[in-house]
């Protein structure tokens, strides 16, 4: 990487290509929106009138969205009543860095199940207690594994004559093998999308529903959360059937018809995939509960007789990612106590033995059964943690807490893991135009840059920008951090600012200085606070003023928070690699204050109710109208609580609003798309005034500047506006904006 000036200077420099100047500025040098004839996406201005109309089932054509006098603006106004500030992390993802206490070494009983818990609701197999403590009535056990788990000639069962149907598809563009280099991938959070059927969670019809939005949005593709049969303990991260679709979404009919529906769109989609671990219901894990120890069947999981007298202690002293001990016993089948169960995650998700060849050759059944059907590629859930070391030694409990891991943790990024990829890639280079992309929360460098060598994963998911607080130090050290990550093997930086996982970027970004997590973006609360700030008034252009509302320090300021997210999307975008957008913040949504009834995270209740786990950031999309459901379902009881306050977010408010998040989205997905100055693979750094940054890309030399300070900062003259997140003031860079310049 090259820098070409460190030197302070009082002005934000930009150097515009003289042969590289826009036809029109969306936004001159003086704040005011200019609309040229060019100005929506070329692959999508025949679609523009059919993807509105998309946008609800009321609305006939784009005309009848009419433009919101109420909502989201250019000064990013919002109602904030019923935010909040719980941060979230991954369930099957690890965060880096983050708070909360680990629970030590504690003893679990042996319960045998009797007949009362036969009957016990899926979601509630395997649960622990407030104290860690496993409740092992409710794991499946033999004696109940026929009532309890409808197998129903699963495929993963090895069943011989499953009759599966079949699909001629194949991937949307054989012969392009590097388009994810460059792509904007929309993640989708199937439960919380769009609901067609009525019963409040999201499925597969209302995807397909949505697409014409999707591709008047602009993006390439869709990644999909976990869709697949599941009990959903871990809302679908527990897979009890890898290869059908969960009822709750739709069938494998639907899902080809997604499919197809998309390509004829240009949108690929891709798809979760959880190969760590399974569900506690998987017939592999009945199966093997019902066996004796040391059996073929257990061996597919990691079972392992218990330390101290009778083994009633756990095999070692490593924790669950989701709180407690990461092991739970359960009886022997003649319901003697017996051996322990690995589960880094929620107990009804034991981790698979990826030392046993039968794992894999199931997952390869698994991914060419997708891969035939015609999906783009996979996301690989917690893709460094799925080898784990042969002694199983035991893990610094003081380094790593809960919901959290670091390098040298030594239940994840072992190296016998990248074996494990070489083989995926295998599969997957028998499909062309197919990718996939590997969760990897791996802090150093050259052991994050070994999983994109060229015989594994195409893509790793970097969380740098997305933790990196609000300030040109900690963004800057993201970016040159995520670059020289990759480039040491030729890879492709990726970028995101938010996931179901983590905070909505709008909530953390307006997280006031000295409020918890402010310093850890990705991180858990350790409380939950009481909301958001009120309302403030409107920001005046004008006269320069755009301070944020009176907060009270542990509030989040939603204003000033949506100012910020739309600065850091146009500071993302200018980056080379790929982008992924996680569904909900091109409307620029906050987290959503939500009651403790309401939570669902197994963290919540694995944590004893100290960590409030990821709700806030996975409430349902507001879609249209003026109250819950605001279109999103025709059932107001939806599987999340969506907040009143939430009309101004709506696609329906925004949609023909030039000044609104969803017009910045589109307007900047377009540029980047179609013009020139966004190529080149390396950036080049400026010198700029205390509280700012630039850079610009280094063979298409398009400048992005960015201004975190509170007070206006001078672009230089010359220079080409090409977008602005926030209008000029008096022709100089706002506070908390960011600028293109050619």
């Amino acid at each position: 990487m090259t820098t070409v000036s460190d030197e302070t200077s009082n002005a934000v420099p930009a150097e515009p290509d003289p042969d590289g100047a826009a036809d029109a500025a969306s936004i001159d040098a003086d704040g005011n929106d200019v609309t040229s004839e060019d100005s929506s996406h070329a692959a999508t201005d025949s679609t523009d009138e059919d993807a509105a109309a998309t946008v609800d089932d009321t609305s006939d054509d784009a005309d009848d969205v009419a433009p919101a006098e109420a909502g989201i603006s250019a000064t990013g106004e919002t109602d904030a009543t019923d935010q909040t500030e719980e941060t979230g992390v991954p369930d099957s993802d690890i965060v880096a860095d983050g708070g909360g206490d680990t629970v030590g070494d504690e003893h679990v009983d042996v319960v045998e199940n009797d007949d009362e818990n036969e009957d016990e609701d899926e979601d509630d197999a395997g649960s622990e207690n407030e104290t860690g403590e496993a409740n092992t009535d409710d794991v499946v056990t033999s004696a109940d594994a026929a009532d309890d788990v409808a197998v129903e000639e699963d495929p993963s069962s090895g069943a011989d004559d499953v009759v599966i149907p079949t699909s001629t598809a194949t991937q949307l563009d054989t012969t392009d093998e590097t388009w994810w280099k460059s792509a904007i991938f929309y993640q989708i959070y199937p439960r919380s999308f769009s609901d067609l059927n009525g019963d409040g969670i999201g499925d597969l019809a209302g995807v397909i529903d949505k697409l014409g939005y999707l591709e008047l949005l602009g993006v390439d593709a869709l990644w999909l959360s976990p869709i697949m049969r599941s009990p959903m303990a871990d809302h679908g991260y527990d897979v009890s059937d890898p290869r059908d679709i969960d009822p709750i979404f739709g069938d494998l009919a639907r899902f080809d018809e997604l499919i197809a529906e998309a390509h004829e769109r240009s949108i690929r989609v891709t798809m979760d995939l959880v190969p760590n671990h399974t569900s506690d219901r998987h017939p592999w894990f009945v199966d093997a509960l019902a066996a004796e120890p040391g059996s073929a069947e257990r061996a597919r999981y990691i079972f392992r007789d218990g330390r101290g007298d009778d083994g009633e202690q756990p095999p070692n002293n490593w924790q669950s990612i989701f709180g407690g001990p990461a092991w739970t016993r359960v009886p022997n089948p003649d319901g003697t106590p017996g051996q322990w169960y690995l589960h880094i995650f929620a107990a009804e998700q034991p981790d698979l033995n990826w030392e046993n060849p039968e794992v894999f050759d199931d997952l390869e059944k698994t991914l060419r059964f997708w891969l035939d059907r015609g999906v783009d590629g996979f996301r690989i859930d917690v893709a460094h943690g799925m080898a784990k070391p042969t002694d199983l030694p035991d893990m610094d409990l003081e380094s790593a807490g809960l919901l959290q891991n670091d390098d040298d943790d030594p239940r994840f990024n072992n190296y016998a893991v990248h074996d494990i990829h070489r083989k995926i890639r295998k599969v997957l280079d028998d499909y062309p135009g197919a990718a996939n992309v590997g969760e990897i929360w791996v802090d150093d460098n050259e052991r994050f840059a070994e999983y994109l060598r060229p015989d594994e994963l195409h893509l790793g998911f970097n969380f740098r920008l997305a933790k990196a607080t609000f300030d040109t130090e900690s963004i800057r050290d993201a970016i040159e951090n995520s670059l020289e990550a990759v480039l040491s093997v030729s890879g492709v930086p990726t970028w995101t600012l938010s996931n179901h996982d983590v905070d909505r970027e709008v909530s953390r970004y307006g997280r006031i200085a000295g409020s918890p997590a402010a310093s850890d973006p990705t991180a858990l609360d350790l409380e939950s606070h009481e909301g958001a700030s009120e309302d403030t008034e409107p920001e005046d252009a004008e006269s320069g003023d755009v301070e944020s509302g009176d907060v009270e320090s542990g509030d989040v300021d939603i204003d000033l928070g949506i100012l910020r997210a739309r600065a850091m999307l146009l500071v993302e975008l200018a980056l080379p690699g790929t982008v992924f957008i996680y569904n909900g913040a091109e409307l620029g949504l906050p987290n959503a204050e939500l009651p403790d009834e309401a939570l669902q995270d197994p963290v919540w209740e694995r944590s004893g109710h100290t960590e409030r786990g990821r709700d806030a950031c996975r409430v349902p999309l507001p879609w249209e109208g003026s109250e819950p459901p605001f279109g999103f379902s025709s059932n107001p009881d939806t599987w999340l609580p969506m907040p009143g306050s939430w009309a101004r977010f709506t696609v329906e408010a925004q949609l023909e609003d030039i000044g609104s998040t969803l017009s910045l989205y589109r307007q900047a997905i377009e540029m980047r798309y179609e013009r020139p100055e966004f190529e080149g693979d390396t950036v080049e750094w400026y010198g700029a005034p205390e509280g700012c940054l630039a850079f610009r890309r280094s063979v298409g030399h398009l400048t992005c500047a960015l201004n975190t300070g509170d007070v206006p900062v001078p672009l230089p003259p010359g220079g080409e506006i090409l977008l602005t997140s926030y209008p000029l003031i008096d022709g100089q860079l706002a506070p908390n904006s960011a600028a293109w310049l050619v």
